[in-house]
């Protein structure tokens, strides 16, 4: 196959988000989301990266479990999870910021998890 072929085939990840880097809301590698109502299927008016994400969200997630799963760059998930927050489909759980002992052991914990799922 061609290296013109191959450069065809395949879609830039920013052109999910129209070019944009930065969302909306502050989501870290460790924040979790979850779907406002996991009962409910995605809507169809979203483009299809989003109604994945909604869908593997029925279940609370972390934004790095996320983009791991769906081998979407972190910087996509983060904006394409920001305008489901927007749109009132996915909750953005408060996020720990390390500053107690206890939440520097949940760190931990969450680190240790990520560092398994890329073994």
């Amino acid at each position: 196959m061609s290296y013109r072929k191959r450069r065809g085939s395949r879609i830039r990840p920013y052109t999910f988000t129209g070019g944009r880097t930065r969302s909306r809301h502050p989501l870290m590698v460790q924040t979790l989301v979850s779907t406002a109502d996991p009962s409910n299927d995605a809507p169809a008016k979203l483009m299809p990266e989003s109604q994945r994400i909604y869908l593997l969200c029925r279940e609370t997630r972390s934004v790095a479990e996320v983009s791991a799963e769906l081998t979407i760059p972190l910087g996509v998930v983060q904006v394409l999870l920001s305008d489901l927050a927007e749109l009132g489909l996915v909750y953005i759980h408060p996020t720990i910021t390390g500053k107690s002992p206890s939440e520097n052991q949940v760190l931990e914990r969450a680190l240790r998890g990520l560092e398994r799922l890329f073994q």
